[in-house]
């Protein structure tokens, strides 16, 4: 974090970074011309957050992979774009991108794409990497033009400042200085300034005696809470979470034993906490305490619960436009890590959250921010056909839910209408999807990308421009060591996207189940292109 934290000598320049990014705002007055104008997009899908929590994913070090859908853009014959990445990616995955575009030749689309790598498969940030290599950071300047480029990012960090620094191009994300409100207690006071029903909980604390503190103080105000969550305030998907049950030390309840045996017992109760994460310790979590800090929250009770969310973006020109709703799709122990997600959320609460997300994204607007945010939520069923909504946290970056719901957009040019939450094709129809980043067996390991192309050929599981149904693959750099694959499957109802992604499940089971694939998967490799 020491890198990621640190203020180069060109950030002692605030003014300039903030003056790049102002001509984004002189450069597109409205959301159209920023979609559909001429432009060179430089796609820096690096994940630069605490590399320590990234590796509690498995595959993480493919997930440069998830911006990938911003090469539908070439979709736009007058885009150029330049995705820069830490290893090459394979060229049947580039491929399989490119021809989704409709209408577009392949040979066009691919003349205006440039990829490049750092060749570098250490672990830290790619951007990181990309400035430790001067002659890279040169040829990436001279690629664009820089009075049409701008940066794009997975999130934003001082070293992503740098970087839209040294090559003079408006980095269209947050500025890092503002990443505190997507952290968990910057999160919380948004949702107290915005008088958003959040669960009750704590400041951000730096050692386990303040966090029993916080505990103690949280139990005292609601004596009947069964069950906390300890937060790390940098985790990430869930998994720096953990789960704190009160209910073996009731007899610690208020007003049952004083406030100071109440932090004694709950300070050695942490090392019986439930972690989210696979293989995760009191030990190793407890000093990530010091380094990222943490929160303490009431735990959301509930019989019938959910986990919607909404994203949305601040244009260039500081408006904020609601993108789309989702049900999120959880697992883990206690269903606190984000698996996948079901677009457009029930329509239940469905306007309820873009009602929220409006309001939580002026407040972020006001406060400078730019481009994505999304907001998660705990949706409990109150039994009489309504539904309570607490919000969870904002996440200032792309998520889960970003590159399904881009994925969409950009493959089907549709427009996403705020009076039904719906998202329709140009066609006029609605559009239903599920999404997965954790399509994931051990019997899948060993698939190749271009073993994966042939069975998506042979399935006809591919994404189908006519007809606009059909499944979007990615992540698949994960898929031959992790036995890992994300899938977007989109249909004209819920019903038909939840059966197309059943048979995505389904033949990818009896593929990697076979003793012997058939000859079409082992017919030497021929190039087609």
């Amino acid at each position: 974090m020491q890198t990621l934290n640190r203020i180069s000598s060109n950030l002692e320049q605030p003014d300039r970074f903030r003056d790049l990014q102002q001509t984004l705002r002189d450069r597109w007055q409205t959301v159209e011309l920023f979609d559909s104008s001429d432009a060179d997009i430089l796609i820096v899908p690096s994940l630069s957050i605490d590399q320590r929590e990234l590796r509690k994913i498995d595959g993480c070090e493919h997930y440069e992979e998830r911006l990938l859908f911003s090469l539908i853009r070439l979709r736009n014959p007058r885009t150029r774009l330049i995705y820069v990445t830490s290893l090459p990616i394979h060229p049947s995955v580039i491929d399989y991108y490119l021809q989704l575009l409709p209408g577009i030749p392949f040979s066009h689309a691919r003349n205006r794409l440039l990829l490049l790598s750092t060749y570098d498969a250490s672990v830290k940030p790619l951007t990181q990497k990309i400035l430790e290599r001067p002659r890279l950071v040169e040829r990436i300047r001279q690629a664009l033009r820089h009075d049409k480029a701008f940066m794009v990012c997975y999130n934003s960090t001082e070293i992503e400042a740098e970087l839209s620094l040294k090559l003079g191009v408006p980095l269209y994300a947050a500025a890092p200085d503002l990443q505190i409100w997507g952290t968990k207690s910057g999160s919380r006071q948004i949702f107290a300034e915005c008088k958003v029903p959040h669960p009750d909980g704590s400041q951000r604390v730096w050692n386990s005696t303040d966090l029993a503190e916080a505990a103690a103080n949280l139990w005292e105000r609601q004596p009947t809470l069964k069950r906390m969550v300890v937060k790390l305030n940098e985790g990430v998907s869930g998994e720096g979470n953990a789960l704190l049950d009160l209910r073996p030390f009731q007899e610690l309840a208020p007003p049952n034993a004083s406030y100071a045996q109440r932090v004694e017992a709950l300070e050695k109760s942490f090392e019986t906490l439930r972690f989210q994460a696979k293989s995760e310790t009191w030990e190793n979590f407890s000093g990530r305490i010091s380094e990222l800090g943490a929160i303490v929250e009431a735990f959301v009770e509930g019989e019938i619960k959910r986990s919607p969310s909404v994203q949305g973006r601040v244009t260039p020109n500081g408006d904020v436009e609601i993108l789309s709703t989702h049900d999120q799709i959880l697992g883990g122990p206690d269903g606190q890590i984000y698996l996948g997600c079901r677009f457009p959320a029930d329509e239940v609460y469905r306007m309820q959250l873009q009602q929220i997300g409006l309001k939580i994204g002026k407040n972020l607007a006001e406060k400078g921010a730019l481009e994505r945010f999304g907001v998660d939520f705990i949706a409990v069923n109150r039994g009489d056909g309504q539904w309570d909504l607490q919000a969870i946290e904002i996440n200032l970056r792309k998520g889960g839910t970003t590159h399904p719901f881009m994925t969409l957009r950009l493959l089907t040019n549709g427009r996403y209408n705020l009076s039904t939450g719906l998202f329709y094709s140009q066609q006029g129809r609605p559009k239903y999807y599920v999404a997965t980043d954790n399509l994931q067996k051990d019997r899948y390991h060993g698939i190749m990308p271009n073993d994966l192309m042939d069975i998506v050929a042979h399935h006809r599981l591919h994404f189908d421009t006519g007809t606009e149904t059909g499944t979007v693959f990615h992540l698949m750099g994960c898929l031959s060591q992790f036995g890992k694959l994300g899938v977007t499957s989109i249909g004209d109802s819920p019903q038909q996207a939840e059966e197309i992604y059943n048979k995505v499940a389904k033949v990818l089971d009896e593929e990697s189940g076979r003793e012997q694939w058939d000859s079409f998967i082992n017919l030497p490799e021929i190039a087609f292109w």
